[in-house]
């Protein structure tokens, strides 16, 4: 099999729209047809060994695109490749060199132990012996999986089948992987042993990953790039940092002090958004000055006793995004 070339994107995606037909009431007894846009005309390209974060609300298109790129769905129109194949007509080939892991499906013998799912995997992939146990040691180091290899897929708690399902979509060694809600209902351990194995991952350089998750603690995590969808179009594309910047989010400087004052500073262009402990903190937005501007301010006016930065949170940032206003349809 060869590879998309050293520059080429492993993941070039242009106009790519996929339309559903529903039937909607018109009537007490007729039902009329709709066409809904699921994805309504995406531009993406993915360079080998990004990993992405792409997120979006309940109905955004975000499961659908996957689908899409993974040749189980094909698009209404538009243009796709995975790996420089097209991948609903070449979907068998394409299988051989991706990696899908969505967290409400199962690629495991729900009745056999994990150690035989992974054996049966191999011969599927047709993987050499050598190189398969060698990936499976390293699956097995850091996804602890040795407590359970034995034991039934079905007797597995969700944190156990998920680490066993992110084992089974590597073994073959995917150019790409595609995860779909990979840490959801996961507990903290599980969740953190998964975000870990991933970020490895990541720093190996020779997987590309593509991530969808309502967790944005995932998001920050794992991934510098960050695609936010919604109503089935592309409304940011660009690192988290710039996210912020586009849709306005602010540190905080909070700044304790020995005594309350009888009137707070005033600070150009760092608003005092409240006060706490009676009077005794102080918490500034940085709006039109950086933070270390504001502590330096603060230290020229008060006597401080303490002083904190708080980042902004991504999810109030995206909840923003979010509540724009849907974009405008071309009359």
């Amino acid at each position: 099999m060869t590879g998309t070339g050293p520059d080429e994107p492993v993941i070039a995606v242009r106009e790519l729209r996929k339309d559903f037909v529903v039937r909607v009431r018109a009537g007490r007894f007729r039902r009329t047809k709709r066409v809904v846009a699921a994805v309504d005309g995406i531009d993406l390209t993915v360079r080998r060994g990004e990993m992405i974060g792409y997120i979006g609300p309940n109905g955004a298109g975000k499961s659908t695109t996957l689908k899409m790129l993974t040749g189980v769905l094909t698009p209404s129109s538009g243009e796709v490749q995975v790996c420089g194949l097209i991948p609903v007509p070449q979907r068998t080939r394409l299988a051989l060199r991706i990696g899908v892991v969505f967290g409400q499906r199962s690629q495991l013998w729900w009745d056999l132990p994990l150690r035989d799912s992974f054996d049966l995997l191999r011969h599927i992939y047709r993987v050499p012996a050598a190189e398969h146990a060698a990936r499976l040691r390293r699956c097995r180091a850091l996804l602890d999986l040795d407590g359970f290899l034995d034991i039934p897929v079905r007797q597995l708690s969700l944190g156990q089948r998920m680490r066993g399902e992110l084992t089974a979509a590597l073994l073959h060694r995917p150019e790409v992987l595609f995860l779909d809600e990979p840490t959801i209902g996961l507990d903290v351990v599980s969740r953190q042993a998964v975000r870990s194995f991933l970020a490895e991952l990541g720093r190996a350089g020779d997987t590309t990953l593509l991530l969808t998750t309502h967790d944005l603690a995932d998001i920050e995590r794992l991934c510098r790039r960050l695609v936010v969808i919604d109503h089935g179009r592309v409304v940011h594309d660009g690192s988290i940092e710039a996210l912020h910047a586009r849709y306005g989010s602010r540190r905080l400087v909070v700044a304790d002090l020995d005594e309350p004052l009888a009137a707070p500073p005033v600070l150009v262009g760092a608003p005092l958004l409240r006060t706490e402990a009676d009077g005794r903190r102080l918490v500034f937005a940085c709006e039109s000055v950086t933070a270390s501007e504001v502590v330096a301010g603060l230290a020229r006016l008060v006597a401080l006793r303490d002083i904190a930065i708080v980042e902004p949170d991504i999810e109030d940032v995206v909840t923003r995004l979010y509540r724009a206003p849907a974009p405008v349809e071309p009359v």
